[in-house]
């Protein structure tokens, strides 16, 4: 999973995409959202991790769901302050 300090470092990183937004573009990105079967696959994992049964494979599974959610989270913000901003 990544830390606070991670998720500041991938903001840094990003922050340069704001300057590349469109407003169209950063619209189509404030609006992604998963698809059904991977928000579910999600869910279940939480669960599962939370419950502490999850296998190693099914962790790493989530983890990497967990990363990309996180990175759709960051461009997502840099995204709504383009919309905020014009």
């Amino acid at each position: 999973m990544q830390t606070t300090t991670e998720l500041k470092i991938l903001d840094r990183l990003l922050d340069p995409i704001r300057d590349c937004l469109t407003v169209e573009v950063a619209a189509r990105l404030v609006g992604l959202r998963a698809d059904e079967a991977t928000q579910s696959l999600l869910d279940q994992l939480a669960e599962k991790n939370a419950e502490g049964t999850i296998t190693p494979d099914e962790r790493a599974e989530y983890e990497s769901l967990v990363t990309a959610g996180n990175l759709i989270a960051v461009l997502q913000a840099k995204a709504r302050s383009v919309l905020g901003g014009r």
